[in-house]
């Protein structure tokens, strides 16, 4: 949500979030303005100008930075949603890391050293050219291989959700299990935040902002990495509803709302014709609607609006046999919170996100016991 895709690379979807479209035309100021790392001392409207291509080359390098952690993470079998650049740089959305410690630790590694090598480059070029000639090409050398380099450094820091935080967690991981090394290094990651929040108070509003992000981002890795422990092994077929209630594509809405009131369900699927003995096939099901959609009919309606005019035509499918983490992953993504659960192209239960919170709470109760 909020973010647009504006291309790939190696099958890799690009986005933009509305953070960056704000925050660019700030960069673009602090650019032109300023005299040491930005062009102040250029006339109007050229300081503008170099001001805007520095801004854009700039996230392009951080875009180059995410795309060396995704190449990598590829390489060892994970696969990438996409790279999205937001207001504080970017972030690749990697479904599964590596928990083997050394592959976590040089997939982190590379961004750095992506910047690092950008940075070296372009400083390497302005030593070179300034000798010869001088304006606005060799200046934005400078710049940009001065900030590439302190990118690099900068995300060195082992604090969570930072690539020297991952690395972090992969010694840790040599050492303790994966659960406990995240645990350590996210309670690492959130005293760096802290120490970096109250040094900011004094200095920067943008450093209380940048650790605000670092400890919420390691309370979410750490907390996700949790999740993930206690639902290891649990299988689908083991939290899923088996008593299926389906509802069909001309029911008006104020006949669903009655069935709701007796079957206190929120969600049900809706199939295309009354199944034999109770058998739905996936492909009997045309959609999902859920007690949120029929919400949006205005009372005045529900006698003359069917189930087909508010109904999900998006139907999100799990095998029974698959681990609970995998539904909460294809969750994350669902429109309607619910997953059909199928075994043999047959409809046997259905999963919504409901159930694995309340798993969840009662095996983390169980596991503390």
């Amino acid at each position: 949500m909020w973010s647009y895709e504006i291309g790939k690379i190696k099958g890799i979807p690009i986005k933009i979030h509305i953070t960056f479209l704000l925050v660019l035309p700030l960069f673009v100021f602090v650019f032109s303005v300023d005299n040491r790392f930005g062009f102040g001392d250029f006339p109007s409207p050229y300081n503008y100008i170099w001001g805007l291509v520095t801004a854009i080359l700039l996230f392009v390098s951080v875009l180059l930075h995410e795309l060396g952690h995704s190449l990598v993470a590829m390489r060892y079998g994970s696969r990438i949603l996409g790279i999205t650049l937001f207001i504080f740089g970017g972030v690749s959305q990697i479904e599964e890391i590596s928990k083997k410690p050394s592959e976590e630790a040089k997939m982190a590694f590379v961004g750095p050293l992506v910047s690092f090598v950008i940075g070296t480059t372009l400083l390497a070029l302005y030593m070179g050219l300034s000798v010869f000639m001088d304006g606005g090409i060799i200046r934005v050398l400078r710049v940009l291989g001065f900030i590439n380099i302190l990118l690099g450094a900068f995300n060195l820091i082992p604090a969570f959700p930072m690539d020297g935080g991952r690395i972090l967690r992969a010694y840790f991981a040599t050492k303790y299990p994966y659960t406990e090394a995240t645990r350590k290094a996210a309670f690492i990651g959130k005293i760096f935040a802290f120490i970096m929040g109250l040094v900011g108070v004094f200095v920067s509003i943008w450093l209380v902002l940048i650790a605000f992000f670092i400890y919420i981002g390691a309370s979410e890795e750490e907390s996700a990495t949790r999740m993930k422990s206690v639902l290891e092994g649990v299988k689908v077929r083991e939290l899923m509803s088996e008593n299926i209630v389906y509802a069909l594509p001309d029911m008006r809405v104020s006949e669903l709302l009655e069935l709701m009131f007796h079957t206190r369900y929120a969600g049900y699927p809706v199939v295309s014709r009354i199944p034999e003995n109770g058998l739905i096939t996936v492909d009997d099901v045309v959609g999902i609607v859920t007690f949120r959609d029929l919400q949006r009919v205005p009372f005045t309606q529900r006698e003359i609006v069917f189930v087909k005019d508010v109904m999900n035509p998006i139907v999100e499918t799990i095998d029974v046999d698959n681990d609970v983490s995998e539904a909460l992953k294809k969750l994350q993504g669902s429109t309607s919170g619910r997953l059909l659960v199928v075994e043999n192209d047959r409809v046997v239960g259905i999963i919504s996100r409901t159930d694995i919170v309340r798993a969840l709470q009662i095996l983390s109760v169980r596991e503390e016991t």
